[in-house]
């Protein structure tokens, strides 16, 4: 299993912002987690990702249970893309170096030795995203499609049995958002990673191949399971507490306040 929660709650101020949950992933899967803002989707990610120590519950991640384990060592076998992530990178340092670090952990090349592989490998990813053209130009002057794709590039450099992508397509136009959806849909059918969990606030934002979906409302799990039963009109009107309509077209999926 490459995630197991069993009871996991998160409490804050005397407030419960999260749970008790629920919830599996197996190796194979790749989840969409769906909620309004404060419905704790954020929150969720930090405890997956051993970064936030829940109030109650047994978290497990590929295999080793959070609190037993090293988790700046076994952080290693996670790969986490977004927003936030990108906040951390250096205007002045380009692709090449930023997804390049990562096999260290780090965000700066000048602190750990790297081999001609490793700059292989993370120019290779580079391609893969669509950033041939820019990688070697500052971060600074990169477009938000070009920030966002090095930052998933960037996840993926130490070949992680976990994924996790926060909100991939956030702040993105029209077109660098479907070419980014586009590339998030090959990589759901490959075998690596294991297992992919993507948040988003927008059913329109889910990869083709994302089979499995996590709804979430206050804190609380409200529909869990295959993607096509889940995100349905009754889950998300309950979720945003608007009768919303579902509608599915060429394998992917939009919503919309129902007239």
């Amino acid at each position: 299993m490459i995630i197991d929660l069993e009871d996991v709650s998160v409490r804050r101020n005397g407030r419960t912002i999260l749970g008790p949950l629920d919830w599996r992933v197996a190796a194979g899967e790749r989840w969409v987690v769906l909620g309004a803002n404060g419905s704790g989707k954020s929150t969720l990610m930090s405890v997956v990702g051993l970064s936030l120590w829940p109030t109650t519950g047994r978290v497990e991640v590929l295999g080793e249970r959070y609190g037993r384990v090293d988790v700046r060592e076994h952080r290693r076998r996670i790969g986490l893309a977004g927003s936030a992530t990108e906040a951390m990178f250096r205007d002045d340092l380009a692709p090449a170096d930023l997804i390049m670090t990562a096999r260290n952990a780090a965000t700066e090349p000048w602190w750990h030795d790297y081999t001609d592989a490793d700059r292989s490998r993370a120019r290779g990813l580079a391609t893969r995203f669509g950033l041939a053209s820019v990688v070697d130009h500052p971060f600074g002057t990169l477009s938000a499609g070009e920030r966002r794709r090095t930052s998933i590039a960037r996840a993926l450099m130490p070949d992680p049995d976990l994924l996790l992508l926060d909100e991939p397509t956030a702040n993105l136009d029209l077109g660098a958002r479907e070419t980014l959806l586009r590339d998030l849909a090959a990589l759901a059918s490959d075998p690596s990673p294991a297992a992919i969990v993507l948040v988003s606030h927008h059913v329109e934002e889910i990869p083709i191949g994302f089979g499995h979906g996590l709804i979430l409302r206050d804190g609380v799990v409200i529909g869990a399971g295959s993607l096509s039963e889940v995100v349905s009109d009754e889950t998300l009107s309950a979720a945003y507490g608007l009768p919303i309509a579902v509608d599915r077209r060429d394998g992917r999926l939009s919503a919309r306040l129902r007239a």
